[in-house]
């Protein structure tokens, strides 16, 4: 993920400079959706272990995300 990160960066600041070519935009888009896509898997992935308690000491997760939970168990 750092590697790719960096790649990004590269993109990013050779695009500053003004010297990015179509290939390279290209890429970079790639490089952002592939990106994008593994930090979503990372945030779904936490909010699977995820259990919301209320003030009151009760189980107030989402019926949704109980469902969620209940597939990945089985």
């Amino acid at each position: 993920m750092k590697e790719l990160l960096a790649q990004i960066n590269a993109y990013a600041a050779k695009q500053k400079e003004g010297s990015l070519t179509e290939h390279e935009k290209t890429h970079q888009a790639e490089l952002r959706k592939e990106y994008c896509a593994m930090i979503r898997g990372t945030i779904k992935d936490n909010l699977h272990h995820v259990t919301i308690i209320d003030p009151l000491g009760d189980d107030v997760t989402p019926r949704k995300l109980k469902e969620e939970q209940a597939k990945l168990k089985a």
